[in-house]
């Protein structure tokens, strides 16, 4: 945890997406200190018609490398996600040439008790994570 979901247009090949995520992933690994085994991540590939991505009047040009992250995750500090948010953005761009300007992360934000990592159980309430 956290869950990180990633909706992209088609037609990127299988390195291109595993870089996406392995740095995505260091990341997050780095912002929030999650352990490097605590990796959950899911690609939802679109046509591009069904992902419209605008920029809510902020002048963005968006093209077909757009990418929306967005992360399910406990309550993290505003500096936690400040800085995720900065360093997707830089390392996105430097390793997988992503305009910052196609990169777009939603956080919403569950509890101790919205969390079973299998088993029928809440790890985080019985005391095992």
């Amino acid at each position: 945890m956290p869950l990180l979901r990633f909706d992209v247009i088609k037609g990127r090949d299988e390195a291109s997406l595993r870089k996406l995520l392995d740095t995505a992933h260091e990341a997050m690994v780095e912002a929030f200190g999650v352990p490097v085994r605590d990796r959950y991540q899911i690609v939802h590939q679109h046509e591009p018609y069904e992902l419209v991505i605008e920029d809510t009047g902020l002048g963005f040009t968006r093209s077909r490398d757009v990418v929306l992250i967005s992360i399910v995750s406990k309550t993290r500090t505003v500096e936690q996600k400040q800085k995720l948010y900065a360093l997707l953005a830089q390392r996105l761009e430097a390793e997988c040439g992503l305009s910052p300007q196609d990169l777009m992360i939603s956080i919403t934000e569950n509890g101790e008790a919205d969390w079973s990592f299998g088993l029928g159980e809440a790890q985080f309430l019985t005391g095992r994570l």
